[in-house]
């Protein structure tokens, strides 16, 4: 059985999906990266074609406590080496931090 791994394009934790695991999912599913909590949607799974794009991680601002979502545009204009993104709603720099897996240091 052979085993993909894709890595997550929030916290750039390593998914391993099994035969039977892509076997399951259909373009339109979410996959959610265990580290981070961010949702992916798969938009190809065809033989060795598989594509994941990121829909987005639900956070809160720390300073105003509003809710928004991270998405790839959000973490594109991030600086460059840095997991520092801006509150849509107030503006405020936030650094974006990630639990360890379970079993990880």
């Amino acid at each position: 059985m052979s085993i993909l791994e894709v890595t997550c394009p929030v916290c750039d934790e390593v998914l391993e999906l099994s035969d039977a695991d892509r076997a399951e999912l259909s373009v339109g599913d979410a996959v959610v990266c265990d580290n981070c909590n961010a949702e992916m949607e798969v938009t190809a799974n065809q033989g060795e074609d598989f594509e994941l794009e990121l829909l987005g991680i639900l956070t809160t601002c720390p300073n105003c406590g509003e809710e928004f979502d991270v998405t790839e545009e959000l973490l594109e204009s991030a600086e460059e080496d840095s997991d520092t993104v801006v509150c849509p709603h107030c503006q405020a720099r936030i650094e974006l931090e990630f639990e360890d897996a379970p079993g990880e240091p």
